[in-house]
């Protein structure tokens, strides 16, 4: 067995769904752009050396559907390299690199590229036809409980505050808008240029260009007196707020996994390996506690323990998940998401786990840092974890 390394990887900014600068970018376009820039920056890899493509995507339908993962490989590879859509809806873009690492390892491949994107601008999170099972709802509703009304549930079976939940998401902010002013997150990210064409208040057709290279969530005008006036959003009488809950989003993010023989073959050196990866199902209705029982699942695989793990990029699908995450799962809130998560920097779904896997590689070159955790509840009732070894 061949171990199997992170060559390179790229992530976009990350857009505003509906107002930002992606609102118009389709998704398969973004994935294209990524993966050439990802490419150009190794200039040994011929295309037709890799061997897969595998895109997360959380919702495959419209502009995400069509098999559109063999799209993406074909456009930016050639029609030599074949590519397949992968949904594991929030952790799709850590279970690829997931995929990707273990068929190296197993001989099944050389090289893959891996990652995902989603534009949430363009698709719904629940899809455009939404056809639930008559059974299904009638005996087991919780299976289709909406992500926010599972928030609710785990900050009420896991005692999370308004309070508390309203105080995580004014911090995840603060984070956020330092790490963006020092600079953090400028390697990992590819600018991507963006011709929108548009009505002017004339009526007449109009062209504008612009670089998104900037995540566009984190707000500096946020206070945790305005985040206290804001109603609930999904429950009479509840918690969640639009405050508190991550944004949605539009972006894109992918990794080279290589085998080691190819990399040396090439002469390249590895940024980081995934140690290994586990996910774990829990019960539907609070889905937002998934990544408490993946977690130690993950580490028991990996040999490790809690206290081995340097850094901690845990998405914040929900304030009131990710503080009962954090208190359940014993993580040192000090090593968790330093530099703010998706409450202010978006969570663009399928793209996520790859996102927050170069997130946390940059964190740990700069910190000099070794292990880095990459971690996630999933919606429908699941939560994966991934260990990240700094190799830079």
């Amino acid at each position: 067995m061949q171990e199997a390394y992170i060559i390179a990887g790229f992530r976009t900014a990350v857009g505003k769904s509906k107002r930002g600068g992606f609102r118009f970018y389709r998704p398969d376009d973004l994935a294209v752009e990524v993966i050439k820039g990802l490419m150009a920056t190794v200039p040994q890899l011929e295309p037709n050396r890799v061997d897969d493509v595998l895109v997360g995507n959380a919702v495959p339908e419209a502009e995400q559907g069509l098999q559109f993962g063999r799209i993406i490989s074909a456009r930016a590879l050639g029609f030599d390299v074949p590519g397949a859509t992968v949904n594991r809806y929030c952790a799709s873009g850590l279970e690829t690199i997931a995929m990707a690492t273990a068929k190296i390892r197993m001989g099944m491949a050389e090289c893959i590229i891996a990652g995902g994107t989603e534009s949430m601008s363009l698709v719904p999170t629940a899809g455009w036809k939404t056809v639930p099972s008559y059974s299904i709802a009638k005996d087991e509703p919780d299976y289709y409980l909406s992500m926010g009304l599972t928030a609710e549930a785990v900050a009420n079976d896991y005692k999370v505050s308004r309070e508390d939940q309203d105080e995580f998401s004014y911090n995840s902010h603060q984070k956020a808008l330092a790490a963006i002013e020092k600079g953090h997150f400028k390697s990992g990210i590819l600018p991507i240029n963006v011709e929108e064409i548009y009505l002017d208040a004339k009526g007449k057709k109009q062209k504008r260009n612009y670089t998104m290279d900037t995540d566009e969530g984190p707000r500096a005008d946020t206070s945790i007196a305005a985040l206290a006036k804001l109603k609930p959003a999904f429950a009479a009488g509840g918690v969640v707020t639009a405050g508190n809950s991550s944004q949605t989003s539009d972006g894109a993010a992918f990794v080279i996994v290589m085998g080691e023989k190819m990399m040396n073959e090439l002469g390249l050196k590895p940024i980081g390996r995934l140690v290994n990866s586990a996910v774990a199902g829990v019960h539907p209705r609070i889905m937002g506690i998934g990544p408490v029982a993946a977690i130690p699942k993950v580490l028991k695989q990996a040999g490790m323990n809690l206290a081995d793990i340097d850094l901690i990029e845990l998405n914040e699908a929900f304030a009131s998940q990710a503080l009962a995450v954090i208190r359940e799962a014993n993580l040192d809130p000090a090593k968790v998401n330093i530099n703010g998560g998706a409450i202010a920097l978006g969570h663009p779904l399928g793209c996520t786990g790859a996102k927050l896997t170069i997130q946390s590689l940059g964190d740990m070159k700069r910190l000099n840092k070794k292990y880095g955790m990459v971690t996630a509840c999933v919606g429908g009732g699941q939560g994966i974890a991934g260990i990240i070894e700094n190799l830079q």
